[in-house]
């Protein structure tokens, strides 16, 4: 893939990026100011289709194993098990994204003084809204997101139509402003629980390039490039690529 050229002056520029998926080579054509391309209704249904099969087949299969994460979750510290954060869905609809609780019951609290004491990790969490040493995470939270287990009651939220399986990262309300021009784009699609940005490095990339990756797969977003996706999902897993 190459990304170099996505960010260009005053805000993104993916005009010149490609992304090569099997035999084929997308190249987006996206202005600073462009309109999201319209989504065709037998795309759109063939996909969401594929999402509730999945999705439904894999909660069936790793229902045990989410049963046993969640006793483990419960034991480690007697706080709740799921973890509801509010995000941005199609349409600018807000909806709770489920999760495996990773972090401590007071991990708001904790942020706080954290960001409020620490330069560095203030700096860094401006900079990507993440922390790759972060000590609200616990121990098995830390073993949860490495293999991405955290986000398997995120099925339930692509049964419920909230999420597709590839999309957009879902972002909370405090992230709107790094996507700028680029919202209405965001909005037209559902977020996904993988994306460009989960095969493209993850937590390894910025956050101005991972905002450039959702645009990317928004504007050139076809069945080949959700099942290319997809796949490539399992070795970036597999291989904890990028994953914090």
């Amino acid at each position: 893939m190459a990304y170099e050229q996505m960010l260009g002056q005053g805000g993104m520029d993916v005009t010149t990026a490609t992304v090569s998926h099997g035999p084929a080579t997308v190249r987006p054509s996206l202005s600073r100011r462009g309109a999201p391309l319209p989504q065709p209704r037998v795309k759109n249904a063939m996909i969401r289709t594929i999402d509730i099969v999945v999705a439904s087949v894999a909660l069936v299969f790793i229902s045990p194993l989410m049963i046993v994460v969640a006793v483990l979750c419960r034991l480690q510290d007697s706080g709740p098990v799921i973890f509801a954060q509010s995000r941005c869905g199609r349409g600018g609809q807000m909806f709770k994204c489920l999760k495996f609780r990773s972090m401590v019951v007071d991990a708001d609290v904790r942020l706080a003084k954290l960001l409020e004491s620490d330069p560095e990790a203030r700096a860094e969490w401006t900079s990507t809204h993440k922390l790759v040493k972060d000590p609200r995470v616990t121990g098995l939270g830390r073993f949860l997101r490495k293999s991405s287990i955290d986000e398997l009651p995120q099925l339930i939220n692509v049964l419920r139509g909230e999420m597709s399986l590839v999309g957009p990262r879902p972002i909370v309300t405090g992230e709107i402003g790094r996507y700028g021009h680029y919202m209405d784009d965001y909005n037209s699609v559902l977020p996904g629980i993988t994306g460009l940005w989960q095969v493209s490095g993850r937590s390894d990339t910025d956050y101005r390039r991972r905002v450039a990756l959702d645009v990317l797969f928004i504007r050139k977003r076809s069945l080949g490039l959700y099942l290319y996706i997809l796949f490539m999902t399992v070795p970036a897993v597999l291989l904890r690529k990028g994953a914090h």
